[in-house]
């Protein structure tokens, strides 16, 4: 069964970046409801079962055709929104450390241009959807995406998304109303880069074992 990332900080933890009526409404709402969603259709779907939401997301050829969308944007929902609150600390480094501080100098610049990067992806995704750091095992390299709706890189043949910035609405509205931007650069002060990294390592680590 699937389950909900549990969080190690308090609602109100995150304040006065995130606030905590926005917090517990994405949690045990949003979030909530996508996790209920994609064990009902675990149940109905033979050929999903027993995977991991990343399995059934790189693999959604193996969906039969008449349950694709719901699962995409039910499983996508699901895994989403647990990288998403794991990667939200009121404590942790603020910014890449070690071989992902290296990654990030070399394939951007400097930090301060990624996070510029990100934030026009996250500004310019038209909608609700996401803006993405991953890394690509192909040209073993950091990149930016965007993702409409509840979709994730991974389905696309990446093999790793290190860092989401969800743009819904319901991440932002009750505190920020319209202002995306403001919800995005408030962002920065709770992203626990220590999580990012740690994901990192894990790909390229994989890396390594199928070079």
């Amino acid at each position: 069964m699937f389950q909900q990332i549990k969080l190690n900080y308090e609602f109100s933890a995150l304040e006065p970046h995130i606030d905590t009526a926005t917090m517990e409404a994405h949690y045990t709402l949003h979030h909530a409801a996508f996790t209920k969603a994609l064990n009902n259709l675990v149940e109905q779907i033979p050929e999903i079962q027993g995977k991991t939401s990343e399995e059934i997301l790189k693999h959604l050829d193996l969906v039969p055709d008449e349950y694709l969308v719901t699962v995409r944007n039910t499983c996508g929902g699901f895994l989403n929104h647990n990288l998403y609150f794991e990667s939200l600390s009121p404590h942790g480094p603020r910014e890449p450390r070690g071989f992902l501080k290296e990654h990030v100098e070399q394939d951007f610049g400097s930090f301060e241009n990624l996070k510029a990067e990100l934030k026009k992806a996250a500004l310019g995704q038209f909608g609700s959807g996401y803006a993405w750091l991953a890394y690509c095992d192909k040209e073993f390299k950091l990149l930016i995406k965007q993702t409409d709706n509840q979709r994730n890189p991974i389905s696309d043949g990446e093999t790793a998304v290190l860092l989401p910035i969800d743009v819904w609405e319901h991440a932002y509205y009750l505190k920020h109303r319209s202002n995306r931007a403001a919800y995005v650069d408030a962002l920065w002060n709770v992203i626990d880069w220590e999580v990012v990294d740690r994901r990192f390592e894990a790909a390229r680590k994989w890396d390594v074992l199928t070079k």
